[in-house]
């Protein structure tokens, strides 16, 4: 039924390990554009295309020796390699933004299986609105969209819980676009290098996740978090001491023993949560930015960014 719907041009939700996407065949403008206007994307912020092993997307990019040994250690899983477009490519223009490149990722599971039986990549955004909160849930996904798409794949919670990281090799050089599922360590261990972060000035739109507001819900967000205001919703971690905290619509746990996996699988969906509750506010109480918990702070000060 999925190949089917893909094969008609239209998205589909589809469930990987990391969040739920919005997915559509990307070698199909018509298809690309409506997960564009599905979501609300604005068309310069380009799409990661999921492939079904490393052998699909070498027929696709180019991969340098350190992307090639990251794509052997870590695909399938949470992570996204920007490569150089492979000029006979017949990824449609529109899934990259118009870039010489292509963000690809090699998902775990049920992703991985349907990719291949249709045989074409999937050019998969988040199942969601464009800005706001991500999905990892069917339900979120239907919440969200389900008046916009035919087709919602249901494959229980997401275990990773936020987007894949994104690394871009530069002159033998590893460049962090975006934190996200795979921690920064892992891959420094891997690649026996350093992993450069960005520095000053915000760069151009590479891959997704870089704008300054995303994953955003709709009550403000506010971050370290270390007295509760009466009505405001409260997202700790770690059971740290919250003065006030008796003042709270809400209380939610992120993982009681601080265990930074447990976090990011219920970030998402607690977030939604909160947001739910009614309060005009979600305090956030601070998070350790190791790990993935760089990848959890990435994602809550994105949310907590000023809004247009």
């Amino acid at each position: 039924m999925a190949s089917a719907t893909l094969a008609e041009g239209l998205p589909i939700g589809l469930p990987t390990e990391t969040v739920y996407g919005l997915a559509a065949d990307a070698t199909n403008p018509a298809a690309i554009t409506r997960i564009y206007e599905t979501k609300g994307r604005p068309r310069f912020n380009p799409l990661i295309c999921h492939m079904s092993d490393l052998a699909m997307a070498e027929r696709y990019a180019i991969f340098d020796p350190i992307s090639r040994k990251l794509a052997e250690a870590f695909w399938p899983g949470p992570l996204t390699l920007v490569l150089p477009l492979r000029p006979e490519s017949d990824i449609h223009p529109l899934a990259t933004a118009g870039l010489d490149t292509i963000g690809i990722r090699v998902p775990q599971g049920f992703a991985g299986d349907l990719i291949r039986a249709f045989g074409r990549p999937l050019a998969a955004p988040s199942a969601n609105t464009s800005g706001k909160i991500s999905a990892t849930s069917a339900d979120h996904v239907h919440d969200d969209l389900g008046e916009r798409i035919s087709l919602i794949l249901d494959a229980g919670a997401s275990i990773v819980g936020v987007e894949s990281t994104i690394v871009k090799v530069e002159d033998g050089e590893m460049r962090l676009l975006r934190p996200g599922g795979l921690a920064a360590e892992e891959i420094e261990r891997v690649a026996g290098q350093p992993l450069r972060r960005k520095n000053g000035a915000s760069p151009a739109i590479e891959a997704p996740g870089m704008l300054a507001s995303h994953y955003a819900p709709g009550a403000a967000v506010r971050l370290d978090a270390t007295t509760i205001l009466p009505g405001e919703a409260l997202i700790r971690f770690g059971r740290p001491d919250i003065a006030g905290v008796e003042n709270a619509a809400m209380v939610l746990d992120l993982s009681p023993s601080g265990d930074l996996s447990e976090a990011a699988a219920n970030l998402f969906d607690f977030m939604k949560r909160a947001d739910g509750s009614g309060a005009a506010t979600i305090a956030f109480s601070s998070i350790p930015d190791e790990g993935l918990g760089e990848a959890i702070n990435d994602r809550l000060r994105r949310a907590a960014a000023p809004r247009e």
